[in-house]
């Protein structure tokens, strides 16, 4: 499937919201697409923060590797579209 590009940006956008939710910085995180099987930094993905909530997809395929929606009470994360995160830990 073709995705237009035109309104994205890259997963940076998206770090500072979540980091209200994560105590890590999550673009460091290696995201693994569900769809492809390829395994990108947070950072690289492919960003859509336009609408009601983000959509992430894969800088690879364009699946949709994650969604995050934040309401007045809530804040909703769709990541089944990624098959593993992989967060760095300082030893």
């Amino acid at each position: 499937m073709e995705q237009s590009h035109e309104f994205a940006v890259d997963g940076n956008a998206v770090a500072g919201p979540l980091s209200e939710i994560f105590a890590f910085d999550v673009t460091s995180v290696q995201v693994n697409c569900n769809h492809c099987g390829a395994t990108n930094p947070f950072a690289e993905e492919i960003a859509y923060v336009g609408g009601p909530g983000t959509v992430l997809r894969c800088a690879d395929c364009a699946s949709v590797v994650g969604r995050f929606v934040k309401t007045p009470d809530s804040v909703w994360l769709d990541l089944s579209g990624s098959a593993s995160w992989r967060i760095g830990t300082s030893q």
